[in-house]
């Protein structure tokens, strides 16, 4: 039987909403609630155990309002605790890692792909160990990039500022190594990775500033559109799909914030135009499950 509930998509701020964007266009028909926890934004300079608290309190928010599924949109999260996640919810729980790490293991040629990701997320190794599980010859070079989120939340996405943080962020992706492991400047793009893995849901927001850098013989791939066609299969294996025919209603979107509803508001409509007026300002608790 089809289910119209609503698919819960998480992530700690608004870089999730790539992420949304993606199901939105793959799956036209459902319903959504997106819950961004911007006022503890970034996640990825936080110790492991705050994350998982953290997360846990947004998603047993979602959890709540009966949603069908739940994406983790946040990276950090996921890294660190999607299996705790799967654990604790009796629903399907999908995370960003493995779709975007199956995506940059395609879309590579010489088998070298940097990742650029959160403190948090690199630690984990997370994209190291579901890149080598796609294909144990890619050379995987994770590199954390702390820079990269704030200016996101904050909506600074152009400008010689963030021109200059996103260099600095990639540029030790975009040498060679000498015998010692150390990286060497300065060298082409193609001397070294021919693929950068955006392993943050945030980062696609600043992908024209990291394509000038690196250069248009390193293709970015980032894991929302793998994501969104890993929740189609995901719902239609566990029979929750709404039904997709022309009579079949659009779906209805709610997007939560605990941070400031304008600013978030501002953020949704750069990507969405008016289509998702409805913001709501949302407190979260400790979980009791």
């Amino acid at each position: 039987m089809p289910d119209p509930r609503p698919i819960g998509v998480f992530d700690s701020g608004v870089g999730g909403l790539t992420v949304l964007r993606e199901i939105l266009r793959r799956l036209p028909r459902e319903s959504t609630i997106y819950l961004g926890d911007n006022a503890r934004a970034p996640y990825g300079v936080r110790p492991d155990d705050e994350v998982r608290a953290f997360s846990v309190q947004a998603l047993d928010a979602l959890a709540g309002r009966d949603v069908k599924a739940i994406v983790v949109a946040c990276n950090t999260s996921t890294s660190v605790a999607l299996a705790d996640f799967r654990r604790r919810y009796d629903l399907p729980v999908l995370g960003v890692v493995r779709p975007g790490a199956a995506a940059a293991a395609l879309a590579t040629r010489t088998r070298h792909v940097g990742v650029i990701a959160t403190p948090a997320t690199v630690r984990s190794r997370a994209y190291f160990h579901a890149i080598k599980d796609e294909n144990p010859a890619i050379e995987a070079y994770e590199h954390a990039t702390p820079e990269l989120v704030p200016l996101v939340e904050a909506g600074r996405l152009t400008g010689p500022e963030v021109e200059e943080a996103v260099r600095r962020s990639v540029a030790p992706l975009l040498g060679d190594r000498d015998g010692d492991g150390e990286f060497v400047f300065p060298l082409p793009p193609s001397a070294h990775i021919d693929t950068l893995l955006l392993g943050c849901t945030h980062y696609p927001l600043l992908v024209a500033a990291l394509q000038r850098c690196v250069g248009e013989g390193v293709a970015i791939v980032d894991s929302a559109t793998a994501t969104a066609s890993s929740l189609a299969e995901l719902l239609s294996v566990n029979g929750l799909d709404t039904p997709t025919s022309a009579a079949a209603e659009a779906g209805t979107h709610v997007q939560l914030t605990t941070g400031d509803v304008s600013a978030f508001r501002g953020t949704a409509e750069r990507m969405f135009g008016e289509a998702f007026p409805d913001v709501q300002g949302v407190e979260l608790e400790a979980g009791s499950r």
